[in-house]
C-alpha cells in the first residue's frame, strides 16, 4: 500500500495529484504540523529534515517531492507521466523538474519563510522577502515564455506529465499576490493563466482540491 504523508496546499500536492491521476489505491496521512508533528520522533524517523511530503511505498520511504514524483512515474510507466528514459524529451523534462524544485520552489520558500535565513521581524527579513518576490516574478515569466514557445496544452507540449502537477502546485502558491502589484500572481500571465485553468479542470485535480478541503481561489 502507498501512504502519502501530507498537509493541504504544500508541496505534497504534487504527489497527491499524481496518485489521483494514476488511480491507484493509496492512503493519505494528514500531518498535524500545527501541534509539532513534524518534530515528532515518529515523523523524523521517516524524514529527518522534518519536511512534507513523505511517501511510503511498501518498505520504501521517500522524501523530496521531485524524487517521489519520479518514483511514481517510473513505477507506473503505463501512465506516461514522464517521457521515455534516454530520450531528448526525458532530458528536457529532467531539466525543468530540477529547475522547478531547485530554483522556483527554493525561491518561493525564501519568500514565505525569510526567518529561516535572517532574524525574524528585522528590516533585513523584509528586504529578503521583497527580493525573493521579485525573483519569483521573473521565474513565472520564464514559465510563461516556455508555454508560449511550444504552444502545446501541457507544460512539456502535447502530453500531460509530472511537470504539470509541479508547475500547478508552485503557481498556486502565488495566488494571493496582488494583481496590481509589480509582481503579479501566476494566473495573470497570458499563457500561464489559461494553462493553469486547463490543469485545474482535470478530474484528478478537482478530487485533490476536495480531498484537501481547499476553497477558491484555487490558483
Amino acid at each position: 500500500m502507498i501512504r502519502l504523508h501530507h498537509y493541504p496546499s504544500t508541496a505534497a500536492m504534487v504527489p497527491h495529484i499524481l496518485l489521483e491521476e494514476l488511480g491507484v489505491p493509496y492512503e493519505r496521512v494528514r500531518i498535524d504540523r500545527e501541534h509539532g508533528a513534524l518534530d515528532s520522533a515518529a515523523y523524523r524517523a521517516l524524514n529527518p529534515n522534518g519536511l512534507i511530503p513523505v511517501l511510503e511505498d511498501g518498505d520504501l520511504v521517500l522524501y523530496e517531492t521531485a524524487a517521489i514524483g519520479l518514483h511514481l512515474s517510473d513505477t507506473h510507466p503505463q501512465a506516461a507521466l514522464m517521457p521515455a528514459p534516454g530520450t531528448r524529451e526525458r532530458a528536457n523534462a529532467y531539466k525543468w523538474l530540477m529547475w522547478l524544485t531547485n530554483t522556483l520552489q527554493a525561491t518561493l520558500i525564501v519568500y514565505f519563510y525569510p526567518h529561516r535565513w535572517v532574524e525574524e521581524g528585522s528590516a533585513t527579513q523584509d528586504e529578503v522577502k521583497a527580493v525573493a518576490k521579485r525573483r519569483v516574478g521573473a521565474l513565472l515569466d520564464q514559465l510563461d515564455a516556455e508555454l508560449a514557445r511550444h504552444g502545446g496544452p501541457w507544460f512539456l507540449g502535447s502530453t500531460y506529465s509530472l511537470l504539470d502537477a509541479y508547475v500547478f502546485t508552485l503557481c498556486r502558491w502565488t495566488r494571493h499576490f496582488s494583481p496590481d502589484s509589480p509582481v503579479r500572481p501566476a494566473r495573470e500571465r497570458e499563457h500561464l493563466g489559461t494553462y493553469l485553468q486547463r490543469v485545474l479542470a482535470r478530474p484528478a485535480l478537482q478530487r485533490v482540491m476536495a480531498n484537501e478541503g481547499l476553497q477558491p481561489p484555487f490558483v
